[in-house]
């Protein structure tokens, strides 16, 4: 039998062929290095287990996930070496078998590299997505600067870089973000219904054909994660990133000086 939950954060529940992977961390699902680490305990699991065959991706709460908690973890001392986490996310994208994720209000920094993630993504009306990096004076991460423009095209995804604006759920559907919108009340049941729709299909088939759609992607956001924290290493030392958390927590524009 799977096991169902995953440090205090991540749950799993077997609905026929699917598995449901909720997390619920409170108030706005914000990562870490654990939390991500469990969670990618649990997609291993998933991998290990022959009757599932493909999961649903959901959170608890008002935001799927609204990225790092930067005030607590720099009251903690830093970010310090990012790699721990992005090695987590690697795991994330070695994982098996196909992902449909429930995405509900904030999908911010860390949170954006989460939902891209999951190979399909069903997204509530009041969905937001933003990679909002530059606005801490900080590079991007979570392998975003490849798989975002994968997903979205080079051009959309420089301008979700370098404006770190909020990208609402319809305009994520015309720019192929998200691939569908519902009601929130029909969120879960949506993305229950494509999990469904997959898990139809012959399972080795289904991992086969990822596989090679996927190729050497996972290898790939490994060699741009290094890449990602060597940039966030010199940044994390200037004004301008102390600034930019700083603004980001008393919700105002930040006053950089570039240095």
């Amino acid at each position: 039998m799977m096991q169902t939950q995953f440090g205090d954060h991540v749950q799993i529940a077997v609905d026929g062929h699917v598995a449901v992977v909720t997390i619920d961390r409170p108030p706005h699902n914000h990562v870490s290095v654990d939390f991500m680490k469990d969670l990618a305990d649990a997609f291993d699991a998933i991998d290990a287990e022959p009757g599932v065959r493909c999961s649903v991706l959901q959170a608890e709460g008002k935001n799927f996930c609204a990225g790092a908690d930067l005030v607590r973890t720099e009251g903690e001392g830093g970010l310090g070496s990012v790699n721990p986490l992005y090695d987590q996310a690697v795991r994330l994208f070695s994982a098996q078998k196909p992902i449909v994720a429930a995405v509900q209000g904030a999908a911010v920094g860390a949170g954006l590299g989460l939902v891209v993630v999951a190979d399909f993504r069903i997204a509530s009306p009041d969905a937001k997505f933003a990679a909002n990096f530059v606005k801490l004076g900080f590079h991007p991460g979570f392998g975003l600067t490849h798989t975002l423009p994968r997903l979205i095209g080079p051009s959309k995804a420089e301008l979700m870089f370098l404006t770190a604006r909020r990208v609402k759920a319809d305009d994520a559907l015309a720019w192929g973000l998200v691939d569908e919108v519902v009601p929130l009340e029909a969120l879960r049941a949506a993305a229950l219904t494509l999990a469904r729709e997959i898990a139809e299909n012959a399972p080795l088939a289904l991992v086969s054909t990822r596989k090679t759609l996927r190729a050497d992607l996972a290898a790939a956001v490994r060699a741009q994660t290094d890449k990602e924290a060597a940039e966030q290493a010199w940044l994390r030392k200037t004004q301008d990133y102390a600034e930019g958390v700083r603004s980001v927590a008393e919700r105002r524009v930040g006053d950089f000086v570039g240095r």
